[in-house]
């Protein structure tokens, strides 16, 4: 399926014109040196890409998934001219998998995986683990295999983004408490920056419904987890605090 199928002309191609209207060169050249990315920016401010995503999206109406990875993998390798990729059609691309995440399920995740792969930075990588990975887990636990894959992945986002596609479940109050366990226990020894602080998150999130599996963690581990996993894990245990210097 191309996106030439679709209703409503090309709407890849209609979204990308909407975000080029709305290039800021200044935003872009900050958001390029704050990312430290090597992709073309045009700077479009998330709020106003979401906008022009969630509209082509009220004109598409529902769609099936095929349709939908279809569309988002048109905007994610879209050049138009550049001699590189351009990262505010990437973002576009994620924002369409997360508002049609719903269409999606555990056999699509292939796609999302070979989209993780390329992302190479937590701007990309965050929302597509969290709002479009981590809501097929929650509706589909077949999911769990790709999960399971990705947390023993050489690719560190691979096993950031299995962790962090447990947080719809936490926030739901659906935890899969295995998972977080094992998958916590895999990356305990971690020393790559962005796998001890989404620990830590994924802690702090759990520490909101489940504050002892926490701290039983926490104890069990004791000098293993890194001060910056502690620190976030403890964030909203203020009564921790003191128990983690033990």
């Amino acid at each position: 399926m191309k996106t030439d199928d679709l209703p409503s002309g090309r709407p890849a191609e209609d979204l990308r014109a909407a975000l080029r209207a709305l290039a800021d060169p200044d935003r872009a050249d900050q958001q390029r040196a704050y990312l430290h990315s090597d992709l073309v920016h045009l700077g479009v401010r998330v709020p106003d890409l979401r906008r022009c995503v969630t509209e082509t999206r009220r004109r598409l109406g529902a769609r099936p998934g095929s349709e939908v990875l279809a569309l988002a993998q048109d905007l994610w390798s879209a050049q138009e001219g550049h001699t590189k990729p351009v990262y505010d059609y990437r973002r576009a691309a994620v924002e369409v998998l997360m508002q049609y995440a719903r269409a999606l399920d555990a056999s699509d995740l292939e796609v999302v995986e070979a989209l993780l792969r390329q992302c190479r930075t937590w701007a990309l990588v965050d929302p597509l683990a969290v709002h479009c990975t981590g809501v097929i887990a929650l509706r589909n636990p077949a999911a769990g295999t790709a999960l399971d894959r990705w947390i023993a992945d050489p690719d560190f986002w691979l096993r950031r983004s299995a962790l962090l596609a447990l947080l719809p479940g936490i926030r739901a109050g659906r935890p899969d408490t295995a998972r977080l366990i094992a998958y916590a226990d895999a990356l305990v020894g971690e020393r790559e920056f962005f796998l001890r602080k989404a620990l830590g998150w994924v802690l702090r999130e759990t520490s909101t419904r489940d504050p002892q599996l926490v701290m039983d963690w926490l104890d069990c581990h004791g000098s293993r987890v890194a001060l910056l996993t502690r620190k976030e894990a403890l964030r909203r245990l203020t009564s921790g605090e003191d128990r983690s210097r033990r």
